[in-house]
Parts: structure tokens; C-alpha cells; sequence
């Protein structure tokens, strides 16, 4: 629920002069602080190793291509391309978890891929890709986010709490490095009213990454991807009411078939943890 209507706070930052690259850099400090206050035992055990730092940055620019898509695209288009987040999880999982890949899972990747070019097709624009770098990146934040969810359930033996503390680290070390470079403008927050917004996301960020990660560490990659399909519910209520947003025939229809491809993706891979 969190996830299908956050674009939108990220917006009323954009319209107070705050761009997404600094709006999320600045979130996730919020929330990296408070993880330092208030988990700070659970930290203890915080290591460095590759898969950690894997996770953070995956976590990290996933998060950072969510806030931008959303910012800049339309939210439904942008979230159904994201939500090919099962095509990738699948062959992650085949790779990384060696989940087995059967018939199944081939036959969910083939309607993934169907939904997508249903959904993206136009006469007009020839082949179907992704119209703009708005839907480009929501295509590869849903590859992140595969890729942060498969490795988070690989980490068994990371606490839910470094493990989000490694993406929260991870947001403001690439946000701060886009800035850095370039990227996005400077303007910091000058009136109370944004950094109000810029609290209470930092606050909801740090609530709901731990409870996606709990949900990850308790649950195989691709039926974690299904739960996580109701986001898509709140998007479309969130968009249609605050942004005005409508989708035509041929986008529900590929959608349609994208979702389908996430509830067949339940039926594939081990058995779900028992702890």
C-alpha cells in the first residue's frame, strides 16, 4: 500500500523546488539516522561483504529509479513495467537460489514478455520499447528490485536490520554521487513545509523497508513478488484520484497479462521457509 501511493509525496517535494535525485538522497539520510538511534544493537553485528554490498546498492538504485519514474512518467505505465520484476526473478532465482525453472516458469516469462510488448506497442513508434527514460528506468528498477529481493533471501544469515541498512547507506551514497557529478539540482529545502515531507518520508522509509525485508527473509522470491503485487491497486486508485491518470484498453490488457504472469510466478520454486 505504502509503495502504490509514495510517488506521490515525492511529487509535492518536486513542486517545492526539491528534485528526486536530492528528495531521495535527503529521505534516506532521515532513515539511515533513525536506524542508527534505534537499531543500534541489531547493527552490531554489521560486516562488510560482497552480498551485503550487493544489496545495498541494488536496494539503493531500485529505490533512487522508483522516485524518478514516478516523478517523471505516468505512474500505472511506469509500475507495470516495473512489475516484470517476475521475468527477472525467476531466472535470478534459477541462477543465484537454483530455484528450478520448468515449463511453468518458462510459460511466465513468455506472458511477461507478452504483456510488456501488448502493453508498449504503438503503430507509431514501430518496435515495442518503453517511450521515454521515465518508463526505461521503471524497467530497470523492477530488474533491481529482483535482483535486491533474490539476494536478500540468499542473505539468510544478514539481520532484516543490516540489510536495510545497507539500502539506506546505499541511497545516499549513489543520490550523493549523482549530485556530485551533476546530476539533479542543489536547492535545498527553504521552507518548513518541505522539510516536514522530507521527515515523515525518511520515517515511513525506515518502517517499510524493514517490514518488505522481514517479508523477504520469510518468503521464496517468487511468491514474494505476487504479495507485493498489491501496490498496483494502490497506484491505480492513487493515480486516477491525485494525478488524474487513465490507461487505455490495450495498457489494462497488458497489464492485465503482466499481473497474470506475477500470480502464475506463485506456483514456481521451493517451498516457502518455515521460520
Amino acid at each position: 500500500m505504502i509503495w502504490g501511493v509514495l510517488w506521490y509525496p515525492y511529487r509535492v517535494l518536486a513542486a517545492l523546488g526539491i528534485g528526486g535525485i536530492l528528495a531521495s538522497g535527503l529521505t534516506y539520510t532521515v532513515a539511515l539516522v533513525l536506524a542508527l538511534l534505534f537499531w543500534r544493537p541489531a547493527l552490531r553485528q554489521l560486516r562488510f561483504s560482497w552480498l551485503l554490498l550487493a544489496i545495498g546498492l541494488a536496494g539503493a538504485c531500485c529505490n533512487l529509479g522508483y522516485v524518478l519514474a514516478t516523478l517523471h512518467g505516468e505512474v500505472m505505465r511506469v509500475l507495470l513495467l516495473f512489475y516484470l520484476a517476475p521475468l527477472w526473478t525467476i531466472l535470478l532465482a534459477r541462477w543465484w537460489l537454483k530455484e528450478h525453472l520448468d515449463r511453468a516458469g518458462l510459460g511466465v516469462v513468455a506472458l511477461s514478455i507478452a504483456g510488456a510488448a501488448t502493453m508498449l506497442w504503438h503503430p507509431a513508434l514501430g518496435l515495442p520499447w518503453p517511450r521515454h527514460g521515465a518508463e526505461w528506468l521503471g524497467l530497470a528498477a523492477g530488474m533491481l528490485f529482483a535482483c535486491s529481493n533474490v539476494l536478500s533471501r540468499r542473505a539468510q544469515d544478514l539481520s532484516i536490520q543490516v540489510k536495510s541498512f545497507a539500502m539506506f547507506a546505499g541511497a545516499l551514497v549513489v543520490s550523493a554521487s549523482l549530485l556530485l557529478a551533476g546530476q539533479g539540482a542543489l536547492l535545498w529545502p527553504s521552507s518548513g513545509q518541505a522539510w516536514l515531507w522530507l521527515l515523515g518520508i525518511g520515517v515511513v522509509l525506515m518502517l517499510v523497508n524493514q517490514v518488505v525485508q522481514y517479508g523477504l527473509h520469510h518468503t521464496p522470491a517468487n511468491r514474494a513478488i505476487v504479495i507485493l503485487l498489491s501496490e498496483l491497486l494502490f497506484a491505480a486508485l492513487s493515480s486516477w484520484w491525485l494525478a488524474e491518470e487513465t490507461m487505455g484498453p490495450r495498457e489494462w490488457l497488458g497489464g492485465g497479462m503482466i499481473v497474470a504472469a506475477s500470480l502464475f510466478s506463485s506456483r514456481i520454486g521451493g517451498p516457502a521457509a518455515d521460520h
